[in-house]
């Protein structure tokens, strides 16, 4: 056939492809790849012991900081006597779409227990009925899912609420898609989802006071980590000093106190933000957890490698969004030689408020004194401290019975 009779036939070949490619969009309009967008945020918190690494401790025995409404493994007061090495907080996940859309989604835990979580899961494994939840802790793996979430722009705002002020709302200030959930006691509408949880694993960090005086941190993953602060707060003073990525280890000198909290939450949020996190999703983070990270004492606050957070908090979003962000924030609490002469007189005048402020570290802070003191006189005052420690916390469990 002649190059001038084929050019026809091959034009006529050419529409009609593309009108059956019409046809096949117009009974689909959605593009092969998902417009969906899921960013998410926490934090890790620890407490290091003489040797740098996270030591074992009691991390639910304050108060808590969570709207009524928000479910719990068992209730309330069960976590009085949970321990383990890590206290993943405030994790919330957020999606963003054009259309409405509905995904399945499920977090595995390594070596952890899920405590608390909010809109109401499809399961949370371990059942409920689990009698020893320590032992669980340490030996598999915890996890919590939703099985049918959906995301819907055009979803009237109807948010929980209660009467109390809380850092748990701060986490709605953002611009992410409302999303629904229909459960046995009615529809649940929120802006993310929820969880926190409590673990036995190792973080990817230690630090540890040198005889001489700075902090040696180490870096015990695979992967850099990409941003490291050692905060010092005393009193009405506070200091920090951003130290940049660290491949193996530093040694950190302490700051001067000479700095302002909000000079280092727009640091912290200009941080979130270069790891992936839009803007209002890092102050609200920032807004949710500052005054925590910006409380009395000595801490390294620490970007988690993405590749560590993938390994002990699995997730699974189906279908797969076309992006999905995870930003964490480690928390190790340092106990340095100004903290323990601070907690010493303290104790020496009976200064609870001094004490308090320390809040839930307190009975850890009050074990790595005991482990290194020498002196009867000294020794039986903090036994005496850590006894009260104990006996408030007895209490609390006895009054949630």
């Amino acid at each position: 056939m002649a190059p001038t009779q084929t050019r026809p036939i091959f034009c006529l070949l050419l529409a009609g492809c593309f009108a059956l490619s019409s046809g096949l969009l117009g009974t689909d309009a959605r593009p092969d790849s998902s417009s969906l967008t899921a960013h998410e945020w926490g934090t890790f918190t620890s407490i290091a012991g003489d040797n740098g690494q996270a030591v074992d401790w009691s991390p639910l025995t304050g108060s808590t900081d969570l709207p009524s409404f928000v479910e719990h493994f068992r209730n309330a007061v069960f976590k009085f006597g949970l321990r383990g090495t890590v206290r993943m907080e405030t994790p919330v996940l957020y999606f963003y779409d054009s259309q409405e859309e509905t995904v399945s989604v499920k977090v595995s835990f390594y070596k952890g227990l899920i405590t608390e979580w909010y809109p109401r899961a499809s399961r949370v494994e371990p059942s409920t009925s689990l009698n020893d939840v320590s032992l669980y802790s340490k030996q598999a793996d915890g996890s919590i899912a939703w099985n049918s979430v959906t995301i819907t722009p055009t979803l009237r705002a109807n948010f929980p609420a209660d009467t109390s002020y809380n850092p748990y709302y701060a986490a709605r200030q953002t611009s992410s898609t409302p999303l629904l959930v229909k459960t046995s006691a009615g529809d649940q509408q929120e802006k993310f989802l929820f969880y926190r949880g409590v673990s036995s694993f190792a973080p990817p960090i230690s630090a540890s006071v040198t005889p001489k005086g700075p902090l040696l941190v180490q870096n015990h993953s695979d992967e850099a980590i990409p941003s490291v602060i050692l905060f010092e707060r005393r009193g009405d003073k506070v200091g920090f000093r951003i130290a940049g990525a660290l491949q193996s280890q530093a040694l950190l000198d302490s700051p001067p106190l000479t700095d302002s909290v909000d000079s280092l939450g727009r640091d912290l949020e200009g941080l979130l933000v270069t790891q992936g996190l839009y803007q209002d999703e890092a102050h609200a983070m920032v807004e949710t957890w500052g005054t925590s990270w910006f409380e009395e004492g000595t801490r390294l606050l620490y970007i988690v490698p993405t590749s560590f957070v993938n390994s002990v908090v699995p997730l699974s979003i189906g279908p797969a969004p076309s992006q999905t962000v995870r930003v964490f924030v480690g928390r190790l609490e340092i106990v340095t030689p100004a903290t323990e002469r601070s907690v010493d007189r303290a104790l020496a005048t009976h200064d609870t408020v001094t004490l308090s402020k320390y809040g839930r570290f307190l009975e850890p802070i009050l074990q790595e004194m005991l482990k290194k003191e020498r002196d009867a006189a000294k020794l039986r005052l903090l036994q005496e401290a850590l006894n009260s420690v104990y006996g408030a916390k007895v209490a609390r469990n006895h009054l949630g019975n």
